[in-house]
């Protein structure tokens, strides 16, 4: 929770701690052991941060040639960060979401056209309703090719799309540090929360009418 120019943003930590109130070890401990995920021969990962990774993590999930997206921390400097230390905002971590993808169906260029055609890469610190450095966007690449794409897709996203400068770091992949259990598939374990409601599923929907032929054909 934030107040920005007098406004007070309420952001998805505090929709999180209204639903678990970070209590429940027994249940984080059962959520972990269920969310085991096994990438298939000749899957790739890329990193991408664009806001809530809720939200995010359920767009790329939607995705043909995505076989799971894993929340996360990525993009600082300091060891084993967790939850409550990237809220702060002082780690230097975005939440990062890890999407593992078959390279025969999807390429990275196309996840990168997910990555920016589902967020307003102009935002500086943020994608509303939740601002701060860990919700800052980002494009990680693990080799000089997949720096290209990105930059290639800023240039070319300057130059048609946007009129303001954009904000997207491109930055080096390093470390990518798994998130807690509770924030696994959130957008679909937890369909009526509020946050979800209110912020996850319009901006799932707004990027499914935007590339419904990227879209898996079984529903999300």
């Amino acid at each position: 929770m934030k107040i920005i120019n007098g406004v007070l943003v309420v952001g998805c930590f505090v929709m999180l701690a209204s639903c678990f109130g970070f209590t429940d070890k027994k249940e984080s401990k059962n959520l972990v052991d269920k969310h085991v995920f096994v990438p298939q021969k000749g899957t790739k990962v890329a990193y991408f941060a664009s806001g809530c990774f809720w939200c995010v993590e359920a767009i790329f999930e939607s995705v043909i040639g995505v076989e799971e997206a894993v929340s996360g921390y990525a993009g600082g400097k300091t060891l084993n960060p967790n939850y409550a230390k990237i809220g702060t905002g002082k780690t230097g971590h975005s939440e990062t979401v890890a999407v593992y993808y078959n390279p025969d169906k999807v390429s990275f260029e196309t996840l990168v056209t997910v990555f920016f055609g589902s967020h307003d890469p102009t935002t500086v610190n943020g994608q509303h309703p939740d601002y701060g450095t860990q919700y800052r966007s980002i494009a990680f690449y693990k080799s000089t090719n997949e720096k290209k794409i990105i930059m290639e897709a800023i240039e070319k996203l300057s130059a048609t799309v946007y009129k303001k400068k954009i904000a997207t770091e491109v930055t080096a992949f390093t470390k990518f540090y798994k998130a807690e259990a509770y924030h696994q598939d959130y957008e679909r374990r937890n369909p009526n929360e509020g946050y979800i409601r209110a912020i996850s599923v319009p901006r799932l929907n707004k990027f499914k009418k935007k590339f419904p032929m990227l879209l898996k054909s079984e529903k999300h």
